[in-house]
């Protein structure tokens, strides 16, 4: 069971209908909006988001508040000219609900301008004012060009569009979408496949995906198979830990530039030589295994990963930055 004790005020009160503290349409930040605006004394010309501040009413709660408002009509607002050619917002709050007309009646019997200024007053501000300025000596001149770099004139522009650069003969360009085409499919289903590589790819917009799907496409028909693609896109994945918060720009900036393929590995004849051990018991230890340079001083992490990932240690750490 619940129980009420209620004192009045002695002084520094205001009256509100029941109507409306128990308006249905009013949420809980409306009507405090509304009952601190109607509190403050007469003449007081504190604007509704000053009000918002000073009762903790945040930015968006604030918005949705003043929405509620004007649509039951407790808050209309108008923007004009005032005085000097100043534009200001009239905002008037009432404690019943007011139609667009008595509004704007009301709202046209009020002071426009600063605190103490009328619609009938001209204060012309000061930064209307004319100053003084010197009268221009000499003939006009034009603006200076400032150090842009000579162009040769053709036609009637004086900015040529740069010509493309020449496409180098060591990298086979794909002509156009045919060479790209045959490889669609799979490339449609290595696009699909992209969000198991890592975490930071879960979030890829499907919009992107048809643009992807021709860029890995375009690796497809230049020789790469999906295993160099997939290895590529987590090589450049950060692994300091840092948030992707753009999968899609960032595989559209991974996969833009087809590097030509790697040309078959060719392993030398005296490698394929097998020393004939002393004793037949003895056993020729293992050669050193070959990794590229760039891999050099990294290491698999033992962390949960779907495929195999490669940091860089800093001391003797066996698991990436995120899975640390």
């Amino acid at each position: 069971m619940i129980y009420r004790h209620f004192i009045a005020p002695p002084r520094a009160f205001t009256q509100f209908s029941h109507d409306l503290i128990r308006h249905p349409r009013l949420s809980s930040d409306a009507v405090r909006l509304l009952t601190w605006q109607l509190s403050l004394p007469p003449g007081t010309r504190e604007s509704l988001s000053r009000t918002a501040e000073r009762a903790r009413i945040g930015g968006c709660a604030f918005t949705r508040a003043k929405r509620q408002l004007k649509d039951e009509g407790f808050v209309h607002e108008r923007r004009l000219q005032g005085s000097g050619g100043l534009w200001v917002t009239q905002q008037l709050v009432s404690n019943v609900p007011l139609s667009e007309a008595e509004a704007l009646k009301l709202l046209a019997q009020m002071p426009v301008g600063p605190a103490g200024t009328t619609t009938t007053e001209r204060v012309a501000p000061p930064q209307l004012a004319p100053g003084r300025r010197s009268p221009a000596v000499g003939e006009p001149t034009p603006p200076p060009t400032d150090g842009y770099p000579p162009q040769d004139r053709e036609g009637n522009t004086s900015n040529q569009p740069p010509e493309p650069p020449a496409a180098d003969a060591s990298i086979p360009q794909p002509d156009g979408d045919g060479d790209a085409e045959p490889h669609l499919p799979a490339a449609r289903a290595l696009v699909d496949a992209f969000p198991a590589l890592s975490p930071d790819l879960r979030h890829i917009p499907r919009a992107m995906r048809p643009e992807l799907t021709k860029l890995t496409a375009c690796w497809l028909a230049a020789g790469h198979p999906p295993t160099t693609v997939r290895t590529h896109i987590l090589r450049g994945l950060p692994d300091d830990g840092t948030p992707v918060h753009r999968p899609g720009g960032l595989l559209r900036h991974l996969l833009s530039d087809v590097p030509p393929p790697p040309p078959a590995s060719r392993v030398p004849a005296h490698r394929l030589v097998t020393p004939t051990p002393a004793h037949p018991d003895q056993q020729q230890p293992p050669g050193p295994r070959l990794s590229p340079p760039r891999l050099a001083g990294t290491r698999e992490c033992t962390g949960d990963h779907v495929q195999p990932l490669l940091f860089r240690p800093v001391g003797d750490e066996t698991r990436c930055p995120r899975c640390r």
